[in-house]
């Protein structure tokens, strides 16, 4: 089934949201839409004119957040019915759009496609691009079999680091999935990555902005926002999402 569109959803303590959003407009150049949903948990982050959002916030109770996507479908009710054979399960069903869970236990939503076409552009550098979802070794060969199955016009390839998977959107699609073997056996989770041209500057800058450093990799930076949650920095094209352009 063909993917319209595709967000990336930040999920943060809703103690916390007031923190996060200031934080993730800030380092993506947007502003925030008026929040919605039945407890205001809801916000868009709205990229200048003539570009259409990929980017969310959410609210949720407990523990530090995470990450999930949105795929927007012309015809939700056949996505689902995709996603099941497959081997998703259900999770909520809501008037026009549904939450599920793919066979290793990580939440996703489809949602009815609006017309969004014009990616966002590059900001200071950087651009947040990628869901990585991260697996636990005993759901790994599962987990890429599902999303390279729902994802079938995608490009699903292994990675450049045997313990990733690939799943590329067409051009065009604004948001990107990467599946992580884990080393350890624990329930899975996802987190956000953006593509940088120069991992240390944006380093800098979100620091400037309260983000902490965790960790370093050989190509990424680990950090976390001031909401708690984990993103990654990473050395990619922020225009292809691909490897770096060496000059």
């Amino acid at each position: 089934m063909t993917i319209r569109w595709t967000y990336a959803f930040i999920d943060r303590p809703v103690e916390l949201l007031g923190p996060a959003q200031d934080f993730w407009t800030a380092v993506t150049g947007t502003r925030l839409s008026a929040p919605r949903g039945a407890h205001q948990e809801f916000v868009t982050l709205l990229p200048g004119a003539g570009a259409d959002a990929c980017v969310k916030v959410q609210g949720v109770g407990g523990g530090d957040g995470g990450a999930h996507l949105d795929f927007s479908v012309e015809d939700v009710p056949e996505f689902v019915a995709s996603a099941r054979r497959l081997g998703a399960g259900p999770v909520a069903e809501h008037e026009g759009w549904a939450v599920l869970r793919s066979p290793a236990g990580q939440l996703f939503c489809a949602v009815p496609w609006s017309g969004e076409s014009a990616r966002p552009p590059v900001v200071r550098g950087s651009r947040l691009d990628q869901v990585c979802v991260d697996v636990p070794p005993s759901s790994y060969d599962v987990e890429v079999a599902f999303w390279s199955g729902l994802l079938d016009d995608w490009d699903s390839r292994p990675g450049s680091l045997p313990e990733f998977h690939a799943v590329t959107p067409p051009a065009g699609l604004p948001v990107r999935l990467l599946l992580q073997r884990l080393r350890a056996e624990r329930p899975p989770s996802a987190h956000l990555d953006l593509a940088c041209a120069d991992v240390g500057s944006t380093r800098a800058e979100h620091e400037r902005l309260g983000a902490r450093p965790v960790s370093r990799g050989a190509h990424w930076s680990v950090m976390r926002d001031p909401a708690g949650g984990t993103y990654c920095l990473t050395e990619r094209d922020p225009e292809t999402g691909g490897p770096p352009t060496r000059r």
